[in-house]
């Protein structure tokens, strides 16, 4: 390992613990990791980039539907477009933690907002939002929001041999768009909610149905098995909907957002995990206290 290594972290436990982790994990011995069996899974919002005041996808998608309901107006009646027209502070309150049912209503009407378009329709929607909207506080696309921390734990990873996976609530398919330039994560290790797809004459076109349940709480492990055949040897995530992930992999790490002056600092959706880190002795990493500088 070089002077480089996790170069915006500080000196610490956390520090400590990561480095650690990975030699006994890549040397002869009591807690080594065969190589095949180095899965290192990673939430999104919130633990690879800003989540506050609401996860980035929720943007793009309203952004759609305010553009649906003006062309249809009975749309106002139904959720999650009521919500949008009646900034209906619960519900996106319900959205930041990802509180499931919340998250699945707005998935299904994603579901059916992009039902019929093929995917380089749909990626190219979400090519032109990452290019071209700008998060209200820090004035940059939600692309340079990525914590630079972060990236550096991914790459000492991928350079010990582990095969690093996004395992998101969020939608498989919007993060697919961005995660290869953002993350250096290929397409195919992009695991979270999703639209079935049907080939019909010829292409590949979204369907109305979900793929699936939705990718919080155990529906983690679950995905995150149905689509490696293993449970991770390392994960990290940032809320209670992590929990069973982070109790799935060997090493587990809290990413704790307690730095109100560089970005945000909350535990709302985030005190069973904080509760369950102290009681299992996971890894909890203070953006505070832990990182030299966080984009």
């Amino acid at each position: 390992m070089t002077e480089q290594v996790l170069a915006s972290w500080k000196e610490g436990p956390a520090r400590k613990a990561i480095l650690d982790f990975v030699h006994e994990a890549t040397t002869p011995g009591g807690a080594f990791v065969e190589p095949a069996d180095r899965i290192a899974t990673f939430d999104n919002d919130g633990t690879l980039w800003v989540e506050q005041p609401m996860p980035p996808q929720f943007d793009f998608v309203f952004r759609a539907w305010e553009e649906e309901v003006k062309a249809d107006p009975s749309l106002a009646e139904r959720q999650p477009y009521k919500a949008l027209v009646e900034r209906d502070q619960q519900f996106f309150e319900g959205l930041a933690t990802q509180e499931p049912q919340a998250v699945a209503s707005l998935l299904e009407a994603f579901a059916r907002s992009w039902a019929g378009t093929t995917p380089e329709e749909f990626d190219a929607r979400v090519r032109e939002w990452t290019t071209t909207v700008r998060d209200l506080r820090f004035g940059v696309p939600y692309t340079k929001l990525v914590y630079r921390p972060m990236l550096e734990l991914l790459a000492l990873l991928r350079a010990n041999g582990f095969r690093v996976f996004v395992c998101s609530g969020g939608g498989r398919d919007f993060m697919r768009v961005f995660s290869e330039e953002t993350w250096g994560i290929p397409k195919e290790n992009v695991i979270g909610s999703a639209a079935a797809y049907t080939y019909t004459d010829g292409r590949i076109v979204r369907s109305r149905a979900l793929l699936g349940g939705l990718d919080l709480g155990p529906g983690k492990p679950e995905h995150i098995f149905a689509h490696t055949g293993r449970l991770p040897a390392f994960a990290g995530g940032n809320a209670d909907v992590d929990i069973e992930m982070l109790r799935s992999a060997a090493f587990a790490l809290l990413v704790r957002h307690d730095d109100d002056q560089r970005e945000y600092a909350y535990s709302k959706g985030a005190e069973a995990s904080l509760a369950t880190a102290e009681q299992l002795g996971w890894t909890v990493v203070s953006m505070k206290n832990d990182w030299t500088t966080l984009f």
